[in-house]
């Protein structure tokens, strides 16, 4: 796809994060948007941030089925067409495997894996009758490789990858292309808003939290603009950030031991912060 003015848009999770700053973004190449959320003041919100700009918004939750294919028929509606759609809407999950129940598995997987699946069943169609079309599909780091603790997660963003290789291929020939996005730590409140796991322990939580924030340095407008050169630039596979980079090259050249690799590379990586954290305090 060289060029996205003209078209319309179709952002899920666009309430914020990511999903805010590819609407902005997109806006600013001139294309019309339709925009969903769960969260329908943090929707207007982003509404509001785009200004003077034809944007429609849709309160939408994707783990439902239903709802997504009512979305689809709304933006035929509104619009009649679709020409990008970014499934963008994630959650995140604290706990090991053993500490997290099959319910709460079920809860992220129909958010995280199943709401890509609707998107994709629903906007079909629409896409199929463009010229040139775009499905951005967001996955994570924790699709390329599975630290201790992300089961849920690293499960739902495999999953995507995967999903996302074998689509890509089925539409070759067609005007749809397929591009999946591998982010590395983006500055949102993916992980403030996380839902622990109900056994795990508190402290815990807070610490996955904390490292979280530390490890998450690139901002959502960043990550917009590297989402939108992979577009332009026709690229099947986005990754942002050098730590994505990293691992994408240590899972390409070890596979069978890159997990145990980047863990151990990570957990070093934060005491020596911490530590420098320390010793500048003390100064």
């Amino acid at each position: 796809m060289s060029e996205m003015g003209g078209g319309v848009a179709v952002i899920t999770g666009a309430g914020s994060g990511i999903g805010r700053a590819l609407a902005q973004a997109m806006a600013a190449h001139g294309m019309e948007l339709a925009l969903a959320d769960i969260n329908a003041a943090n929707l207007e919100q982003t509404r509001s941030l785009i200004g003077n700009h034809v944007v429609r918004t849709y309160r939408v939750d994707v783990s439902d089925a239903a709802a997504v294919e009512d979305f689809a028929h709304r933006v035929q509606q509104d619009f009649g067409r679709a020409s990008i759609l970014v499934n963008n809407a994630g959650v995140a999950l604290f706990g090991t495997f053993q500490e997290l129940n099959l319910a709460e598995f079920d809860w992220l997987f129909r958010i995280n894996f199943w709401g890509v699946i609707y998107g994709c069943k629903f906007f079909l169609p629409m896409l199929l009758r463009e010229r040139q079309a775009r499905i951005v599909n967001i996955s994570s780091v924790f699709g390329l490789f599975g630290p201790p603790g992300q089961t849920a997660y690293c499960s739902s963003k495999f999953a995507i990858r995967g999903f996302s290789e074998s689509l890509r291929e089925e539409l070759r020939g067609t005007g749809v292309r397929v591009t999946c996005v591998h982010p590395a730590g983006i500055a949102t409140r993916i992980a403030e808003n996380a839902r622990p796991g109900a056994a795990t322990r508190p402290a815990e939580q807070e610490e996955a939290r904390r490292l979280f924030a530390k490890v998450a340095r690139i901002t959502p407008e960043t990550a917009a603009q590297i989402i939108l050169n992979g577009i332009l630039a026709d690229k099947g596979r986005v990754l942002i950030g050098g730590d994505a980079h990293r691992i994408d090259f240590f899972s390409r050249l070890m596979p069978s031991r890159a997990s145990a690799l980047l863990t151990s590379w990570m957990s070093k990586r934060r005491e020596g912060r911490e530590q420098a954290v320390a010793a500048g305090a003390q100064k």
